[in-house]
C-alpha cells in the first residue's frame, strides 16, 4: 500500500488555535474528524465568545490558554502537546473555515513518502492586491522561497514539531518569516502543496484588520527577515 494511502493510519493531531471563532469552531471540527478520523486540539486564545463550548460539543479537545499569546502562541502550545504525547505528525489548520478538510490527503502526501519536513497549504490566489505586495516583501526580505509563506494549513513532522516547541521558537510572534527560517536553517526541507481555500466567514485577521498593526507586523517581520537572512550568509 502507497504510504500516501496509509495517511489515516498514522498517529496525528489536528491543532487548531481559535479566537473568537464561535460561528466556525464546531463545523471545521466536525468536518475534521469525519474525514480524517484524527483528534482534534483547539487551543483558545482567550475568547470572549462561546468558542471553548461549542468547540468541545463537536469533539474537539481544548486547551483554554489563561493570557493571551496570540495565533503562534496557540500554535506552539499545541505542538508542545503533540510532542508530549508523541504524536509522529501534526496538521495545524485556522478555525475560520478557509481551510478545507479535503486537502488533508494532499497535504500529507510528501511528508509521510519522506520528500519533505513539513508541507503547506498553498494558495496564492486568496487575499488583497496589498497582502499579496506584503508577501513579496518579505519573500525577498527573508530569501524564502516558499509561495505562500503566511498559510497556517500546514502538516508538521516530528523533527518540525519538535524544533517549533522549543525555546528558540518561543521568541517569535508570527508563524510565517521567523517559523519558516528557523524551519529552513535547522535544515528542515519544506514544500508547497497546491490547495484551494474558501473566503473568512467571520473573524477578524490578527495581522489586517489596522493600518497600525499592518505597520508593526511588516516592520517586524522585514528585520527578521533580514536579520536571519544575514544569518545564512555567514553560517
Amino acid at each position: 500500500m502507497s504510504p500516501r494511502h496509509d495517511w489515516k493510519s498514522r498517529r496525528c493531531i489536528v491543532v487548531i488555535p481559535a479566537f473568537n471563532e464561535q460561528k466556525d469552531i464546531a463545523a471545521v471540527v466536525r468536518e475534521v474528524r469525519r474525514l480524517s478520523g484524527f483528534p482534534v486540539l483547539v487551543v483558545d486564545d482567550c475568547s470572549e465568545d462561546d468558542t471553548i463550548s461549542l468547540a468541545r460539543a463537536a469533539g474537539a479537545r481544548v486547551i483554554p490558554l489563561s493570557q493571551q499569546l496570540g495565533a503562534w502562541g496557540a500554535l506552539q502550545t499545541g505542538l508542545r502537546y503533540a510532542c508530549r504525547e508523541g504524536y509522529e505528525f501534526a496538521l495545524t489548520m485556522d478555525a475560520d473555515g478557509q481551510h478545507e478538510a479535503v486537502w488533508i490527503d494532499k497535504l500529507f502526501a510528501p511528508v509521510i513518502e519522506g520528500e519533505a519536513d513539513v508541507s503547506i497549504g498553498c494558495c496564492v490566489r486568496r487575499g488583497s492586491r496589498a497582502r499579496k505586495i506584503a508577501w513579496v516583501m518579505l519573500k525577498a526580505a527573508s530569501g524564502l522561497k516558499m509561495e505562500d509563506i503566511t498559510s497556517g494549513f500546514r502538516v508538521y513532522n516530528q523533527r518540525a514539531m519538535t524544533l517549533l516547541a522549543g525555546p528558540e521558537a518561543t521568541l517569535l510572534e508570527y508563524q510565517d518569516v521567523g517559523v519558516l527560517t528557523l524551519l529552513k536553517n535547522a535544515g528542515l526541507q519544506i514544500v508547497d502543496v497546491d490547495v484551494t481555500m474558501l473566503p473568512s466567514t467571520s473573524g477578524t485577521s490578527r495581522v489586517y484588520h489596522s493600518g497600525l498593526v499592518v505597520a508593526y507586523y511588516m516592520a517586524h517581520t522585514l528585520l527578521l527577515g533580514f536579520s536571519k537572512r544575514d544569518v545564512r550568509r555567514r553560517s
